[in-house]
């Protein structure tokens, strides 16, 4: 009975993760702008971040001790999504969907399936439902699980996926997510792979307990207080709730965990960010609180359809295995 609860769970990510991909993308690419730190002197300039790299200067027109390198105007979704069109053509909206697709399979078919067993295991045998800390609880666990699993995919997302905002001649270009995950082994070590680990555990643990309780708790609501049958207008209401709650509380560790990620560390230079408490920071004294909530349009236009399809699958997935 569990490994059904794998099963369905697998499925039902993988569908809604490549059919949101584009937003996703979307979301990555927001995260990023404005990215800007502070350089000790000019001849550092050229040790920046590829996407923080700007057109050399005379000397004379910087401080002598520190420049701070002003961030760019901020664009919006639609602006964002047609530079990318227009600049890397429609393809370009699924770069990284291979990495989506393994993400997919190790993250979200490991948080749903284990979630699946420790609802059984923790579900009220009287009520036959089961407490809403349990729930968070549960998600809590298995979010956290399930993420430490699928890090390396989600680390060759979020850079397949900030490519194309690389000048070309310092793209990575990527064929797949395989050669993704060679190419960071051999060039930046093993270790590579779980970078930001740490971030990705936490927003999935965000993730999970807000987004798996919260469909548990609303969809329970509805059908307690007879408001609707148990079917698809249930199924659809209580995913969008769960994708709007799981957005707020997820984003300001999604933006922080997209820069750690996509960070470029040079051979014999200090990283961008030592650590994601750096990264928070650094991104607040520079642009401000309201940066981490950078993207949060894509995230809840993602998050919200990507919660409503993964559930109403789910719904259908188990439908079908029912007498499996």
């Amino acid at each position: 009975m569990g490994v059904k609860g794998f099963v369905e769970g697998g499925i039902a990510s993988i569908v809604a993760g490549c059919s949101t991909h584009p937003m996703d993308l979307l979301k990555v690419r927001m995260q990023l702008q404005g990215e800007s730190m502070t350089v000790p002197n000019v001849q550092q300039v050229p040790t920046l971040r590829p996407a923080l790299a700007f057109h050399s200067t005379p000397a004379a027109v910087f401080p002598p001790n520190s420049i701070n390198i002003p961030p760019p105007p901020r664009v919006g979704l639609v602006s964002v999504g047609m530079k990318i069109v227009q600049a890397e053509g429609v393809a370009a909206l699924f770069s990284g969907v291979s990495a989506t697709v393994l993400r997919q399979t190790l993250y979200s078919t490991t948080r749903m399936g284990l979630y699946d067993v420790l609802k059984q295991k923790w579900t009220d045998k009287d009520s036959k439902n089961m407490p809403l800390p349990r729930k968070i609880v549960a998600g809590l666990i298995s979010g956290a699980i399930g993420a430490a699993v699928g890090n390396p995919a989600d680390v060759a997302m979020v850079r397949m996926q900030a490519d194309g905002r690389l000048p070309v001649a310092q793209r990575r270009n990527y064929s797949s997510v395989i050669d993704a995950i060679t190419r960071m082994s051999k060039q930046e070590g093993i270790t590579s792979l779980w970078r930001g680990s740490a971030l990705t555990v936490n927003r999935a643990m965000i993730v999970t307990a807000s987004q798996l309780a919260t469909y548990d708790q609303v969809k329970e609501a509805i059908l307690e207080k007879g408001v609707m049958a148990d079917g698809l207008g249930t199924h659809v209401t209580a995913s969008f709730v769960a994708g709007f709650v799981a957005s707020v509380a997820s984003n300001p560790v999604d933006v922080i965990k997209t820069r750690v990620m996509n960070m470029k560390v040079e051979p014999g230079q200090a990283p961008p960010y030592n650590g994601a408490l750096d990264c928070a920071m650094k991104t607040v004294k520079a642009e401000g609180l309201t940066a981490l909530y950078k993207g949060f349009i894509p995230t809840i236009s993602r998050q919200g359809p990507f919660t409503v399809v993964l559930f109403v699958t789910l719904e259908q997935v188990r439908k079908l295995l029912k007498d499996f």
